[in-house]
């Protein structure tokens, strides 16, 4: 098989490693803390080597080995990596979600084309495995025009905990991403976006709700400009507790997601509130992940909907959150590099494979894929 490098060994990128030592590849977990290398490869049966993910040259001498990586650190080192991995010759994957990052990741299109690899932000759970739900959904309605298209998706404690109904379940950094950035949607045919943490809908789950969704960032990956024109309403929500949002919302408004230093104290609000949510939310509880992504169209009068649901829970090894947003990029990964998936360029998920190659993919996992209405 192929030899892949996990570069991050958080929850997310153990849990890639070891599933690419499932699928028998040779792993090499890659962290700038050796102890956590280790302890990844350990748990993953991989080897473990001590590599900065900010030092260009020594992630090179990683990657000039390997023929494919999973890039599981930090969404701001995304572009540098993608672009060492161009110059290795070597096959990229990450999880996204930051727009802005992931924009300048498809621009080294023609670079990854003359290095025939293949680029691919955006590969996790939303956005990642979502989208491509969602593009498989669509096309089951055939050629013509959309109504809509609505993805929710959430990482949630298996029982609500606190005044937040929430754990922290990755990097805090991430989450306060997702709640500060403007959210891509489709309105009336359009491209837009429209602020995060607004637009509060109730949802019923039977065994899981009460629930609310509302808009955060990145989870519609490259679907509105994909579909400008041909679908008339797209939104991707976030699924939480109710009330999660509004106490989220209130910190928006009053400043404490601002990045910048201020006059007064000198300190960055984002700063203090991120070490907050680090020291004081709880972690390690059984979780859950929930995905519900369905479309609707108009197709010879009548109304047709089609769409696939998703309930995933701990394992007993590693979270639901790490297991659906690792699985779906090294499922992706394994195709790839087997040849069995022949994308080259810079491209998100949603363009590399299809769902049922992805939901085949993912077989082995225990991700269970149920269609949606039932």
């Amino acid at each position: 098989m192929a030899r892949i490098a996990v570069l991050g060994t958080g929850i997310v990128g153990t849990a890639a490693a070891w599933d690419l030592t499932r699928r028998g590849h040779e792993v090499v977990v890659a962290d700038a803390r050796s102890e956590a290398a280790a302890g990844a490869a350990r748990l993953s049966g991989a080897r473990a080597v001590t590599v900065d993910a900010t030092n260009d040259a020594a992630v090179r001498r990683l990657l000039a080995d390997c023929d494919a990586v999973v890039s599981a650190v930090p969404y701001a080192l995304g572009v540098a990596v993608a672009k060492a991995a161009i110059a290795s010759g070597t096959h990229y994957f990450d999880f996204g979600g930051n727009p802005t990052i992931v924009g300048k990741q498809l621009l080294l299109d023609d670079a990854a084309r003359r290095a025939d690899v293949a680029v691919v932000p955006d590969c996790g759970l939303a956005p990642g495995m979502a989208d491509v739900l969602a593009v498989g959904v669509v096309a089951e309605l055939g050629d013509g025009p959309i109504d809509e298209v609505r993805l929710r998706v959430g990482a949630l404690p298996a029982a609500p905990t606190g005044a937040l109904g929430y754990q922290l379940a990755f990097n805090p950094a991430g989450l306060i991403n997702e709640y500060a950035e403007p959210c891509e949607i489709l309105s009336d045919g359009r491209y837009a976006t429209v602020e995060p943490l607004t637009e509060i809908e109730a949802v019923a789950w039977e065994g899981w709700g009460p629930l609310e969704a509302f808009h955060t960032a990145g989870g519609s990956s490259s679907l509105p400009r994909r579909w400008e024109g041909r679908v008339r309403d797209l939104d991707y929500k976030t699924l939480r507790f109710p009330g999660h949002c509004s106490s989220f919302r209130a910190m928006l408004e009053i400043g404490l997601f601002d990045e910048n230093l201020q006059p007064g104290s000198g300190v960055a609000p984002r700063t203090v509130l991120l070490e907050a949510l680090s020291r004081h939310l709880p972690a390690g509880a059984p979780d859950l992940v929930l995905v519900r992504v369905w479309a609707v169209a108009d197709r010879g009068g009548k109304r047709r909907t089609a769409g696939y649901q998703v309930e995933d829970v701990h394992d007993g090894r590693f979270s639901a959150l790490a297991r659906t947003t690792a699985f779906p990029a090294t499922a992706l990964a394994h195709l790839v590099v087997t040849g069995a998936v022949s994308t080259r360029g810079a491209c998100t998920m949603d363009g590399a494979l299809d769902a049922t190659a992805m939901i085949d993919a993912l077989a082995g996992t225990g991700i269970e894929f149920t269609r949606y209405p039932a």
